[in-house]
């Protein structure tokens, strides 16, 4: 990429594109390995991150929010339950259904995987950043929200 300020030319975006893509991955790799929450599939990860966010839920609200079908997600939900990460009760409004949710200890090893790797982040910017760059570094972040907020 040239020396440029600022991208003014199709192929300059095309490789800013790229190695911000290429930058998010290590980045993620990176906060994965402070993570110490365990190995999961993707469709593992969905599950867990939304009923964290969104708290608790139902199998096929699970599995439309997935584009998934119902059984699949059970599949899924199986695993999760057997290692003991989501647990399950009767639905109070439908007694067909039962509402999954996160277990107690498994929302503590979220929140100190958590805490964890916003310790890493921290101590690192605070380590490897002069206070002029850590300012740039949170226009930056400003930037990428409005990337991800189309």
């Amino acid at each position: 990429m040239s020396k440029s300020p600022l991208p003014v030319t199709q192929e300059e975006l095309h490789t800013l594109a790229e190695d911000l893509r290429v930058l998010v991955g290590k980045l993620r790799r990176r906060l994965r390995e402070e993570s110490h929450v365990g190995d999961f599939t993707p469709s593992q990860v969905q599950v867990l991150n939304l009923l964290e966010r969104e708290g608790p839920a139902t199998v096929t609200a699970l599995a439309r929010a997935h584009g998934m079908r119902p059984q699949s997600m059970g599949e899924t939900l199986a695993a999760l339950k057997a290692a003991g990460l989501v647990n399950g009760a009767p639905d109070p409004n439908d007694g067909r259904q039962t509402v999954l949710s996160l277990t107690p200890s498994f929302r503590k090893k979220v929140k100190a995987s958590r805490a964890a790797r916003e310790d890493w982040l921290y101590r690192t910017i605070q380590t490897r950043f002069t206070q002029a760059e850590q300012q740039q570094l949170a226009t930056g972040v400003d930037l990428l929200k409005r990337l991800v907020d189309l």
